[in-house]
């Protein structure tokens, strides 16, 4: 239940260019049962949604009072409405959820959060339906049919590569696009592929291996080898991607840790018509040699504010490899914050 607290007209007094005056609103909106729950530590998915929404969300009593344009004020009521719809049916909403559910909602109140949380975001192959599980991997299957970019950042299991390449493989499909190129950096060969024996496939073809492993597991082998031969499926190291323009293709750079900031600039400027890219990688595991900056970490830096770009990071409770995987990155995760104290009071020790 919500109730209008009061419309309003109003224009920027500061405008010089006349345009249609904004029309305000305030909604008073009942809080749910477990509306606390939902707000989180001092208010901050309040916080979110004043920020996404530009509205002002306030506490008042049992209500919470939503006051801005009226039509953003109407999107944080349906918003609200549905979550309260979710924890009624007992429905547990971690904070991370929430992170992902609030923007996306920005970016399409259309949606249906609950579908969020049920079994229906797949995508569909040539040899099999590929389901997304967790909550991470929901989102990252909803930011790629939605943004031209999406950067998946997160540890090995967690399906970043996999879900790239069955939405890209579904993209084809489809023909929304008319090819799929796949690529990721030759680190190990230092990208100096002219020096190992064979010709350029079987050169590359250690290093790519695994692209080739997740399209078998979508396409039928021979229909694998048929699209490559007819080029709507390229496979190739990134230092081939030097020079190109890359129009009404779904593009996937996998492994980016491995990737300089000089060949991820270069990377994502290969970007033509039609076409979307999808760069995957784990920060923790950069081949790189100690003195060379990680792109994958750059354009964390260097992209975060803009638009048409998602991030979407994935943490362990993502992985759907065998249970023990998780097991086995939590503790590493626990060894490595060890380290880094005991290395910083090791430091102050000597101070």
């Amino acid at each position: 239940m919500f109730y209008v607290v009061a419309d309003r007209l109003s224009a920027d007094p500061e405008d010089t260019v006349a345009t249609a005056p904004r029309l305000m609103s305030e909604l008073a909106i009942d809080l749910f049962p477990r509306f606390h729950q939902f707000a989180g530590i001092n208010d901050v998915n309040l916080r979110r949604i004043e920020k996404w929404f530009a509205v002002q969300a306030l506490v008042r009593g049992d209500k919470v009072r939503i006051r801005g344009e009226k039509e953003n004020a109407e999107k944080v009521e349906n918003l609200l409405s549905q979550l309260a719809e979710l924890y009624e049916a007992g429905q547990e909403i971690d904070d991370g959820a929430l992170k992902f559910i609030i923007p996306a909602f920005h970016d399409d109140p259309t949606m249906r959060v609950k579908d969020l949380f049920s079994e229906k975001i797949q995508l569909h192959t040539g040899r099999r339906d590929i389901l997304a599980r967790s909550i991470g991997q929901r989102e990252y299957v909803y930011a790629i049919s939605k943004f031209d970019i999406v950067i998946g950042i997160g540890p090995a299991g967690t399906g970043k590569t996999y879900l790239a390449m069955a939405a890209g493989v579904a993209d084809l499909l489809r023909k929304r696009v008319s090819r799929i190129v796949l690529t990721r950096p030759a680190v190990e060969a230092g990208e100096r592929l002219g020096f190992l024996p064979g010709d350029l496939y079987e050169k590359i073809n250690p290093y790519l291996r695994p692209l080739h492993d997740a399209l078998y597991d979508m396409i039928e082998p021979e229909r694998v080898a048929r699209m490559i031969e007819q080029g709507m499926i390229e496979i190739a190291p990134l230092a081939y991607m030097r020079g190109r323009t890359l129009n009404d293709a779904f593009i996937i750079l996998d492994e980016a840790q491995n990737a300089t900031p000089d060949q991820m600039k270069m990377f994502l400027t290969r970007l033509g018509l039609n076409s979307k890219a999808v760069i995957t990688g784990d920060v923790t595991q950069t081949d790189l040699p100690p003195s060379v900056e990680s792109g994958l970490l750059h354009v964390k830096t260097v992209l975060k504010d803009v638009a048409g770009i998602r991030f979407v990071h994935f943490t362990e409770r993502d992985v759907v490899r065998h249970e023990l995987v998780k097991r086995i990155l939590k503790a590493y995760e626990q060894n490595d914050k060890r380290s880094r104290r005991d290395s910083s009071e090791f430091t102050d020790g000597k101070g």
